[in-house]
This record gives structure tokens, C-alpha cells and sequence, in this order.
């Protein structure tokens, strides 16, 4: 293994570890996909058995969705349940 240099040019501190490796990597692999914009949502584990991927997520969304607009043209409030732990 050959000995890394732990500052740069600049002067500061290099704190990528020795044992990561990205020689097999490929720059930008994923650069489309974030441009097109993603939100990460983290699903609660109480409801991992009914969601148990983002597909499922997205289809139960698509069907709620409708209702909600429906009833924001209506002028009512929209609730929020808490967020379960």
C-alpha cells in the first residue's frame, strides 16, 4: 500500500481514510438522476409492512393525492398527523 499524502496544496487536512477505495468508481454515474431532483423520505417502522418500498410509498401517495387537492380547493385545512417515533 503506498503511503497518502494527509494535506493538500492549500494546507489542509486530507480526511479521507486510507482504506476508502474508489478506483473502481465512476464520476457522474448518478448525476441525471439527482438533477432531475429526489426527495428521501424515511418511513416509519410501524408501517414498514405496508410500504415496504419506495414503489409501494408512491402508489399510496398517488392515490391520496386527489383527495388532498380536492379538498385544498375546497378551502378546508389539510391535517397533520405527529410524527411517530
Amino acid at each position: 500500500m503506498k503511503k497518502v499524502n494527509r494535506t493538500s496544496d492549500s494546507g489542509e487536512r486530507d480526511t479521507m481514510r486510507p482504506e476508502y477505495d474508489f478506483s473502481g468508481a465512476a464520476r457522474g454515474r448518478t448525476a441525471g438522476r439527482y438533477a432531475e431532483g429526489t426527495n428521501v423520505v424515511v418511513v416509519g417502522r410501524d408501517v414498514l409492512d405496508v410500504f415496504p418500498d419506495g414503489i409501494a410509498v408512491n402508489e399510496a401517495l398517488r392515490a391520496l393525492a386527489p383527495v388532498i387537492r380536492r379538498r385544498r380547493k375546497m378551502g378546508k385545512k389539510v391535517s397533520r398527523v405527529a410524527a411517530r417515533n
